[in-house]
């Protein structure tokens, strides 16, 4: 379902849970969604790709996520500190970021809004409404969102 377009748009997915990990990236691959996907373990090594830091000095910093799937319950760096770094700086303030959680705390939808995610999902628990669900988002943020002029995407 992709299309030309979508081709050269990274995903950074960050997503502690293996299992969660090993679903999106099927459901990912079941529907034709052939983009590069950057899967960090953890909040340090999501800041650390985003910011050229830790194991990955050296990267490409041209090349940034077309779109973030953020988990909340994170080990090292919470995912809202995540967030709040990623709205922090000129080079990644603009990267929408999808916050894809287990939560069903209304102060953790609160949260994340007031610190600037672009939408807020709650894990379904049923594997093929998790498909659906992470379908929908990649064809909205790929293909469907025009981005901030400020956000470069290559």
């Amino acid at each position: 379902m992709a299309t030309q377009s979508a081709d050269k748009k990274l995903i950074l997915l960050i997503e502690d849970n293996v299992d969660d990990e090993r679903l999106t990236l099927r459901a990912l691959r079941k529907n034709n969604v052939d983009n590069e996907v950057v899967v960090a373990c953890d909040g340090q090594e999501a800041v650390d790709y985003l910011f050229g830091t830790g194991t990955y000095v050296g990267r490409d910093m041209s090349v940034m996520p077309a779109f973030i799937i953020l988990d909340l319950k994170l080990p090292r760096v919470s995912g809202a500190d995540v967030l709040k770094r990623i709205r922090s700086t000129e080079t990644t303030k603009n990267i929408p970021v999808v916050v894809l959680t287990a939560s069903e705390d209304a102060s953790d939808v609160a949260q994340v809004y007031e610190l600037g995610a672009n939408s807020f999902i709650q894990k379904p628990s049923d594997p093929s409404d998790y498909t659906e669900m992470v379908l929908q988002v990649a064809l909205y943020w790929l293909l469907l969102n025009r981005c901030s002029p400020d956000s470069v995407v290559v």
